[in-house]
């Protein structure tokens, strides 16, 4: 996978991951990949709700220790 941007979230609570990756989103080209690491459970949701809401592609989401990583592409 060919991510264009990644962001740190990590001891951020909601809704603060989110408020980031829609701030870098609105930063980058349709189409490009942007990857969040977020250490707040409520991520998985919060990101599965905001990529429906927001029209942009939850294309991956994985636990990797105590990170949720969260892979979204522009619409």
């Amino acid at each position: 996978m060919d991510i264009h941007k990644e962001i740190d979230t990590r001891g951020l609570n909601c809704p603060l991951p989110i408020l980031k990756a829609k701030k870098a989103l609105a930063e980058m080209a349709s189409g490009q990949l942007l990857k969040v690491v977020s250490t707040d459970t409520g991520s998985l949701r919060d990101f599965q709700a905001f990529a429906k809401q927001t029209g942009n592609e939850l294309v991956e989401q994985q636990t990797q220790g105590s990170d949720f990583i969260h892979v979204l592409r522009r619409r």
